[in-house]
């Protein structure tokens, strides 16, 4: 009887040990952006507090610096499920849905208040859109809004004629055309040696680009527009967002919102900060007057309009939501 005992005690112990490592999960969670980065620091302070929510039973690994996929390539991988977790750039997908760049639209949601409202009219739509991938948005954070980088300072809009105007993509190559500039591509990495040949004079960027690349050193000028945010969103994957219990799905969610918050709050630090190491190291930084604002506006209307018009309904509705 004693050893019979003793054999269906050892024997239970030997299925328990599994069953309780099996509550335990692991995520990796790829990123485009560099340790410094805030996006980054928010991304590793919502992987601890997942971690102190579940008490233990899920970790998220941050991958920082495209070191596990490009960021172009992470929805995909997310999608596919080879990592269940990512952070992208929601403009990087307007090719594939023209909602996705409502945040690059040039003053669509100019400041960070705006911004905020153009995300709540966007959200459900995301959503929804992502949702019919297997994917969901666990939260949003927009970069400092972009302003206007150049070689001499412009009194208005007559400057853009024929000037050279760095574009990153479809949106800002045809906010340069409007402008009456000529747009030309260049890689952040070598924007210095592209101003400095001249083979562009202005362009509109972040301010944090504006430090990253030490614009002082061959720009004299930043007109602070905030003329659009664009933003990252953390995403994942539902099959295996699905697998977590409850409870740790509730608290994944909670501490997602948090990250949310955080996240605008640091978007909004970095942009003061930024904007104010550029004018510690000489760039000259100006307030846009109220003709030139309107006039960039009026400019940007042919934008909006091509804009909703890729967007189809999507776009009306949340361009309407934007009024």
């Amino acid at each position: 009887m004693k050893t019979t005992f003793a054999a269906a005690v050892a024997l239970c112990m030997a299925f328990a040990v599994p069953v309780a490592s099996a509550q335990k999960t692991s995520w990796n969670l790829p990123s485009g952006y560099n340790e410094g980065n805030f996006h980054t620091q928010n991304l590793r302070w919502f992987a601890d507090e997942v971690k102190k929510a579940t008490k233990g039973d899920l970790e998220i690994h941050v991958h920082s610096n495209a070191s596990l996929f490009k960021l172009p390539d992470i929805k995909r991988s997310v999608q596919a499920g080879q990592v269940p977790i990512g952070e992208i750039l929601l403009s990087n997908h307007g090719n594939e849905d023209a909602v996705f760049e409502a945040d690059m639209i040039p003053f669509l949601a100019a400041g960070f208040d705006r911004s905020w409202k153009l995300y709540t009219v966007q959200k459900p739509i995301l959503q929804e859109k992502l949702g019919k991938q297997g994917l969901r948005v666990l939260y949003s954070v927009a970069w400092p809004g972009n302003g206007i980088f150049s070689k001499a300072p412009m009194e208005s809009l007559a400057a853009f004629k024929g000037a050279k105007f760095r574009a990153y993509n479809r949106v800002t190559a045809r906010f340069a055309e409007e402008l009456g500039a000529v747009p030309t591509t260049v890689q952040a990495a070598e924007l210095a040696q592209a101003f400095t040949m001249g083979i562009a004079t202005t362009m509109i960027a972040s301010p944090q680009i504006g430090v990253d690349t030490k614009a002082w050193d061959f720009l004299t000028s930043f007109y602070d527009t905030n003329a659009m945010h664009p933003r990252n969103a953390v995403i994942v994957n539902e099959k295996e967002f699905a697998r977590l219990s409850p409870d740790n799905q509730a608290a994944v969610l909670r501490v997602a919102a948090q990250a949310e918050t955080r996240g605008w709050d640091m978007a909004r630090a970095a942009a003061r900060e930024s904007t104010d190491t550029m004018a510690k190291n000489g760039l000259k930084v100006y307030q846009p007057s109220p003709a030139m604002k309107a006039d960039f506006e009026r400019v940007s209307q042919t934008l909006i309009q091509e804009w909703s018009k890729r967007a189809g309904a999507d776009g009306e509705k949340i361009v309407k939501g934007m009024q």
